[in-house]
């Protein structure tokens, strides 16, 4: 079982808190776009209050600990590793929630290539707990903005976790999916569904579009967000979100291993087949 103090090294040691790889410009650039509303950074949340750059830094530096002063421009991000401890504690207790009552789950992620053995080692121990780990829409085709324009993506599963891919690209079923802040694949799931007759998630997790965008939804979702995506802290602090982690969510696949366990072992859920 992995300790509180060894889980806060190990987020420092693989940089997944403290100093992490994500830039304050990058940061800030995220700030500008969602105070005018830009979609590419909103991932599908509608939000109620006004939020302005200066209220946005303010609510960061109070969920993520970035530095509150305006006049820092450069360099580094900052994660305050306690804020993610604690966070994380969240997370597993909702996750628990759900598998006491045997909840039906979603797990999607926009981040295949580094969280997806993340979400898979909880989704199978959901599944294993009793949950029905919800797969809708698989092979579904979704046009997606991106950087090129728009492009037509297949909604897929592995491990029964859900991510999107350009057809052709890999073979149903491989590990390789795109990196995508859409909400559309979670509005389409939901939607086969509720088409189907059911049963709706009673809690979605992942990270980008499918937490806000199921959060916009009414659906309970929890996810974890690095300092560039105030999306998901913003619906936290609305209401839409119930659990917003912060970590870096780009560093090596296997470094999400502990935090893994560690949830697992806080939500007193059975750990599976190691995924990452």
């Amino acid at each position: 079982m992995l300790s509180t103090g060894a889980l806060r090294a190990h987020l420092l040691a693989a940089r997944l808190a403290g100093t992490v790889a994500t830039s304050r410009e990058e940061s800030l650039r995220s700030y500008r776009l969602f105070a005018a509303r830009d979609p590419r950074v909103l991932l599908g949340l509608e939000p109620e209050w006004g939020w302005g750059e200066g209220d946005l830094l303010r609510l960061m530096a109070e969920k993520c600990g970035v530095s509150a002063d305006p006049a820092h421009v450069s360099g580094p991000d900052v994660i305050d590793p306690e804020r993610t401890v604690a966070a994380l504690e969240e997370f597993a207790e909702r996750l628990r929630a759900a598998a006491e009552v045997r909840a039906p789950v979603l797990f999607g992620t926009g981040h295949p290539h580094r969280l997806l053995g993340f979400y898979a080692g909880l989704a199978e121990a959901m599944s294993a707990a009793g949950c029905v780990v919800l797969t809708p829409a698989r092979g579904v085709h979704v046009d997606m903005a991106t950087r090129f324009g728009v492009r037509t993506h297949t909604i897929d599963y592995v491990g029964r976790v859900a991510l999107v891919r350009e057809p052709g690209v890999r073979q149903a079923g491989s590990a390789t999916g795109a990196h995508t802040h859409s909400p559309l694949p979670v509005r389409i799931a939901l939607g086969a569904l509720a088409e189907a007759g059911g049963p709706l998630p009673e809690l979605v997790v992942g990270d980008h579009g499918w937490v806000c965008g199921a959060g916009q939804l009414g659906v309970e979702a929890i996810g974890l967000a690095d300092t560039d995506d105030p999306a998901l802290f913003v619906g936290e602090a609305e209401g839409r979100v119930s659990v917003a982690v912060p970590l870096d969510d780009a560093v090596r696949a296997d470094y999400y291993r502990p935090l893994m366990r560690y949830v697992l072992d806080r939500a007193r859920l059975p750990a599976g087949q190691e995924w990452l």
